[in-house]
């Protein structure tokens, strides 16, 4: 049998790795303004319900008078806004112990500037969407991009979290990746490189969407995922096309294919499929891509990241009461 350009034993070290992270602890403190909007304080408490003991809340109720402090073991700490006046105390503590802050409200873009100016609060930390479901699916992105190393934890205890930590795994690897397609001297030292990281990539999306990562289907998924190493190799053949800025067109072959397989993985996720699946999925969706196939060959959810069509050979307990 052909060797695989996938390390087994390197996947198996991943697979326990983020296995690990899975189990890390995690603290969320929820201070809640008296008049923030009951559709905001509803959806926060449905979706924050931690499903393991590895996960704690903190949750206040900020009242005038009353005096708050962060207690031990939180991570971050997020503040649901009414008018915003009576945070302005809260906010200044957490500042001083040095402690991630997201502001979070309901309302228009006018309603998010007040705030901002009110509690000196950096946009990027401020996170107000017209409803209540888009501001706490925002919240899920700003905790994955704000507690990265804990981004795991995150999506194992709060399902609302699994499609922005898979994003971010997504992007991630698709960066590198493309930095590996642009740097690479020698023809075909990428391919091994880059078919690592996207099966890295799948075994972290399947990771955040609560799958087991077993010896069997670790090594299950090498072998599928080795499949798309014949596909970059077509990809480098097209690059004879295209001699002037060849290292940036294979650098966007790196990010884009890698990007559209993430994206691809993570809409099957969504649909239900499990790891062997959505790895076999994307490897027949992959192959319609190859010159000469006659398929629609398309990937759900890409439409953003598709290369040129010469180029496309994509490889593809506490509670919150």
């Amino acid at each position: 049998m052909a060797r695989l350009p996938v390390d087994v034993r390197d996947l198996l070290k991943a697979g326990k790795r983020l296995d690990q992270d899975r189990g890390l602890s995690v603290g969320i403190a929820v201070f809640i303004e008296l008049d923030a909007p009951d559709a905001l304080i509803d959806e926060l408490r449905a979706q924050l319900r931690p499903r393991t003991s590895g996960a704690t809340l903190q949750v206040e109720v900020v009242e005038h008078g009353k005096a708050l402090d962060l207690k031990a073991g939180m991570d971050a700490a997020v503040l649901v806004a009414g008018t915003g006046t009576g945070l302005i105390d809260i906010i200044t503590m957490l500042r001083k112990a040095n402690t991630p802050v997201a502001v979070l409200g309901m309302g228009e873009e006018e309603y998010g500037d007040r705030l901002a100016d009110l509690l000196l609060q950096p946009l990027g930390d401020l996170v107000v969407r017209p409803t209540a479901a888009q501001s706490v699916e925002e919240l899920g992105a700003w905790l994955a991009e704000t507690l990265a190393s804990k981004r795991l934890a995150l999506a194992h205890n709060f399902p609302f979290m699994r499609r922005a930590v898979a994003d971010e795994a997504v992007k991630t690897t698709a960066w590198q990746n493309g930095l590996v397609g642009a740097v690479a001297i020698f023809p075909g030292a990428d391919m091994p490189i880059m078919t690592a990281n996207q099966a890295k990539m799948l075994l972290q999306i399947a990771a955040a969407y609560g799958e087991k990562l077993g010896t069997d289907r670790i090594k299950e998924l090498a072998v599928i995922v080795g499949g798309g190493f014949t596909l970059r190799a077509v990809a480098r053949q097209m690059l004879t096309a295209v001699p002037v800025m060849g290292w940036a067109v294979k650098g966007g072959i790196g990010y884009a294919g890698t990007m559209a397989m993430g994206k691809a993985a993570v809409a099957y996720f969504d649909e239900g499929a499990d790891m062997m699946q959505v790895a076999s999925k994307l490897k027949e969706r992959a192959v319609e891509h190859l010159p000469g196939h006659q398929g629609p060959g398309e990937l759900p959810g890409t439409d953003e990241v598709q290369p040129e069509p010469r180029l496309v050979v994509a490889d593809t307990e506490n509670t919150l009461e």
